[in-house]
C-alpha cells in the first residue's frame, strides 16, 4: 500500500484522538446524567476504532519496509514466479514488459535472492492428412533464462534455447543464445536495453512462449513475414507513460542478404513446415541474430503501442535499414523495411486479434540477374495478415478451455526485380498460401497447456495436417 493511504489513516487517527478527547471533557453544569452515559458510549466505540486504525496503521509500515518482487526478464513469459510479469486476460499476448517506474529489489539482497531462473518449451505432433508417411514428433524447443539484479535500477536478462532435442553436426537441432541484454532504468518512466533482444513488433514476438499464443505452432505471418523469434544486438529506448502508450526506439544489427539461397540444395518440403521453409522466408533467412554479425551497415526501428482503454491494444512498428548486399560484386545499395500494425480486443470471454505486415528489399536485380534460372530469386516484396477469434467456452479453477479459428494469408514474394520467376520449379512449394486453422488450447494451470489443431492450406494442399502439442512455461 502507498505512503498516501497510510496518510489518510494518521488523518482519520488525528480525528478520532481529537473526537474523544472533546467527548471526554467533562459536560456543563445541569446535564442530564443520561446524556453522560450516551457520550461515555461513543468514546468507547470511539476508542476501539482508533485501536484498529494504529493496527492498520502498522501493517502500513510493515508492507512499505518489504523488500519489491525482481524486474521481469523481457523473455519470461506469463505466470512465473520468479521474475512475475503482468498477466492480460486470454492468451495470445499474456504477459506485458515491466514499466521502468515498477519497483526493483533494494540492493541489500543476498547474490541467491538477485538471482531469478525461468523458462519455456513445447513438443509437436503432426500428422499430414494427405501423406501419413510423413508424421512427426518433435521436442521442438527447450529455453531457459537467468536474469541477475545488480541494484535497484540495472538487471541482466539472457535465455538459452536448443531446438529439436538434439544439437549437433548430425542433427538439425541448434543451440542457440536467443537473449542477452542489461536492462537499465532512467528514471521512473524510461530506461534502455543494451545487447540481444527481441525486436518489438507484432503480438508474438516479446510474448512467443507457447502458453501464449492460440494452436499448436504460431502463425504462420509472424513466423515466415515477421522472423520469430526476431532478436538483433543493440541498444534500445524505451519510454512508458501514465495514459496507456508505451514507446521503443532503437539501433540494431540489420539483415545481411549475402546469407540469402539463390539454390539451395535439396528443398525437401513436407509437414515439418517450420523446418524447411524458413529458406524462403526474406527475413527470417537473413536476420542475425548476433551471431559474427556483419555491423557494417546498422538499421533502426521503432514502435508503439496504446493501451490505455481496458482489454484493448493496439499498435504498430517499423524497422528499417541498410543491408548487406547479396553479393559482393553488386552495388552497395540494398535497404530492407518491414513494419506492421496490430490489434487486440478482449471483451468478457472473447479474445480477437488482427495484423498485417508488409516487407521491402530494395534494388534486388542486381543480384538476381547473376542467378537467372535460380530456383529462389531473392524476392523485392512480401506481405501476410491475419485474423483470430477465440472464445473461453469453460473454467474450473486454473483450468480452462478456449476454442479458436484463425484464417492467415502470407507471400514471401509477393514481387521481385530483375527476373520473371512465376512458378517454382518441381519439389518447391508455392511462396504463397492460405491457411484456416481451428483448434482447442486446454490450459491445466495457466502454465501448462496442451493444444490441438487442423490446418487447411489452399494452395500447397499437401501441408494440410492435424497438429497435436503440449507447452509449458515458468
Amino acid at each position: 500500500m502507498s505512503s498516501a493511504s497510510a496518510s489518510k489513516l494518521l488523518m482519520s487517527l488525528l480525528a478520532i484522538s481529537s473526537v474523544g478527547a472533546a467527548a471526554a471533557d467533562p459536560e456543563p453544569a445541569g446535564a442530564m446524567s443520561s446524556s453522560v452515559e450516551t457520550l461515555q458510549k461513543k468514546v468507547d466505540t470511539m476508542s476501539q476504532q482508533l485501536e484498529e486504525l494504529k493496527a492498520q496503521l502498522k501493517q502500513l509500515q510493515q508492507q512499505n519496509g518489504a523488500p519489491a518482487m525482481p524486474l521481469p526478464a523481457a523473455g519470461q513469459p506469463a505466470g512465473a514466479t520468479e521474475p512475475a510479469q503482468a498477466k492480460v486476460p486470454e492468451p495470445a499476448q499474456a504477459k506485458a514488459e515491466p514499466t521502468p517506474s515498477e519497483e526493483r529489489p533494494p540492493p541489500d539482497m543476498s547474490r541467491w535472492e538477485k538471482l531469478s531462473i525461468w523458462g519455456y518449451g513445447e513438443v509437436y505432433y503432426m500428422h499430414p492428412t494427405q501423406d501419413s508417411s510423413q508424421t512427426q514428433a518433435d521436442l521442438a524447443r527447450a529455453v531457459f533464462g537467468i536474469g541477475y539484479q545488480f541494484n535497484a535500477n540495472t538487471r541482466f536478462n539472457s535465455e538459452f534455447e536448443v531446438e529439436h532435442a538434439v544439437a549437433s553436426a548430425d542433427d538439425v537441432g541448434e543451440f542457440e543464445v536467443e537473449q542477452f541484454y542489461v536492462d537499465h532504468n532512467l528514471n521512473n518512466w524510461a530506461s534502455f536495453q543494451a545487447g540481444l533482444f527481441l525486436i518489438p513488433t507484432g503480438l508474438l514476438n516479446e510474448h512467443h512462449e507457447p502458453t501464449n499464443f492460440y494452436g499448436v505452432q504460431r502463425n504462420f505471418v509472424e513466423t515466415l513475414i515477421i522472423p520469430t523469434t526476431w532478436r538483433e544486438g543493440g541498444l534500445a529506448f524505451k519510454a512508458v507513460s501514465q495514459n496507456g502508450f508505451t514507446g521503443t526506439v532503437g539501433i540494431t544489427t540489420g539483415l545481411n542478404l549475402s546469407k540469402w539461397e539463390f539454390n539451395p540444395a535439396e528443398p525437401l518440403y513436407n509437414n515439418a513446415f517450420e523446418l524447411e521453409i524458413n529458406d524462403v522466408a526474406p527475413m527470417q533467412a537473413t536476420h542475425q541474430e548476433l551471431s559474427v554479425a556483419d555491423a557494417q551497415h546498422l538499421s533502426g526501428f521503432a514502435s508503439l503501442n496504446y493501451t490505455g482503454v481496458l482489454g484493448l491494444l493496439v499498435g504498430g512498428s517499423i524497422f528499417t535499414g541498410k543491408a548487406v548486399p547479396a553479393l559482393n560484386n553488386i552495388a552497395d545499395n540494398e535497404h530492407s523495411t518491414l513494419w506492421e500494425v496490430h490489434a487486440r480486443w478482449t471483451p468478457a470471454r472473447f479474445d480477437l486479434s488482427a495484423l498485417y505486415a508488409r516487407g521491402y528489399i530494395t534494388n534486388t536485380a542486381e543480384a538476381n540477374l547473376q542467378f537467372i534460372g535460380a530456383s529462389n530469386p531473392l524476392p523485392a516484396s512480401f506481405y501476410g495478415y491475419y485474423l483470430q477469434a477465440a472464445y473461453r467456452l469453460w473454467d474450473h479453477g486454473e483450468m480452462h478451455l478456449s476454442p479458436f479459428v484463425r484464417w492467415e494469408r502470407y507471400n514471401m514474394a509477393s514481387s521481385y526485380q530483375g527476373v520473371n520467376w512465376q512458378v517454382p520449379p518441381a519439389g518447391f512449394p508455392e511462396p504463397f498460401d492460405t491457411v484456416t486453422t481451428v483448434g482447442l488450447n486446454y490450459y491445466l494451470t495457466p502454465q501448462v497447456v496442451f493444444k490441438v489443431d487442423y490446418q487447411h492450406f489452399l494452395v500447397n494442399s499437401t501441408f494440410t495436417r492435424v497438429d497435436l502439442g503440449m507447452g509449458l512455461a515458468f
